[in-house]
């Protein structure tokens, strides 16, 4: 059951934690639309790990109050605001798809306390020089950013509208998805308990609104208000070479630019092969 946590400004966050509570503290920050019942190894692997797994549902997702107008940057208060109410000092962070660039702002904005940061298939800023940021990215994600630069209200609607067909039937959309998928990423989602994994996951993030969905969008839409530059701790980027949500040439445009970055790119893998190195990466985690 997920405890609620208090922010300074008053918000509540939904939290869960999981596998050894001596064990190492590792932040796993959700995907976009997600929730703190995302992709995780089970109980007896993170034991084998020696990790306490800490998720919670980011602002407006599942249980987790609304935070209007966040930035990607307001990641690291509430990340900082949970472990200092679990009573822990220092920790890595995990985040995949939409939790990479959260994570990457604990990294550049909780140095003192962040040991390790990974970030999996993730973006680069929107304004990221010298990239072509919608390049090999499939077509319902550009419709979502480009209704972002034209404005909160086309964005809503259409998040809004997607958000409740997940609701009525969430088997149906993650179905739905899979038609979509590259192979890669269809080999995975063909999996029993990925696919109930996936209906949990967005069945809770998504269960009262969308807002969470359409702030998450707006953050990669605006200034992050951090640089990847001004990172000093280790980071591991990984990414599957045929992704098709988050083009594998945005991380190769943070790795370029992290000073300590470690940069892994999976030939044949995709947006999903991060669902199956996910262990491995909470093993290069621990301190």
């Amino acid at each position: 059951m997920a405890q609620l946590i208090r922010t300074q400004d008053g918000r509540d966050l939904a939290v869960e934690t999981f596998g050894d509570p001596r064990g190492r503290p590792v932040f796993l920050l959700h995907g976009t639309p997600g929730s703190r019942l995302g992709p995780a190894p089970r109980t007896a692997v993170l034991y084998r790990l020696g990790v306490r797994l800490i998720t919670f549902d980011r602002p407006g997702y599942g249980d987790s109050h609304r935070l209007p107008g966040r930035r990607v940057a307001a990641a690291a208060a509430d990340v900082e605001a949970v472990a200092d109410s679990l009573g822990i000092d220092e920790f890595a962070v995990v985040g995949r798809s939409g939790g990479a660039p959260h994570a990457l702002a604990c990294a550049a904005l909780l140095p003192d306390r962040t040991v390790r940061t990974a970030a999996l298939v993730g973006l680069a800023p929107r304004n990221a020089p010298g990239l072509d940021w919608f390049e090999g990215m499939t077509e319902s994600n550009v419709r979502e950013y480009i209704n972002a630069a034209a404005g909160h209200r086309q964005l809503t609607a259409a998040l809004e509208y997607r958000s409740l067909a997940i609701r009525a039937d969430p088997a149906a959309s993650v179905a739905d998805m899979h038609q979509d998928l590259p192979a890669a990423d269809r080999q995975i989602v063909a999996d029993a308990g990925i696919r109930s994994m996936l209906v949990r996951n967005f069945a809770e993030g998504l269960s009262s609104s969308a807002d969470g969905w359409i702030d998450d969008v707006m953050a990669f839409s605006s200034d992050w208000e951090f640089r990847p530059e001004d990172i000093d701790g280790p980071v591991l980027l990984w990414h599957g070479e045929k992704d098709i949500f988050a083009p594998v040439q945005h991380t190769r445009w943070l790795a370029e630019r992290i000073p300590r970055a470690e940069l892994v790119i999976e030939r044949g893998a995709a947006h999903f092969g991060a669902l199956r190195v996910l262990t491995r990466v909470l093993g290069w985690t621990i301190w």
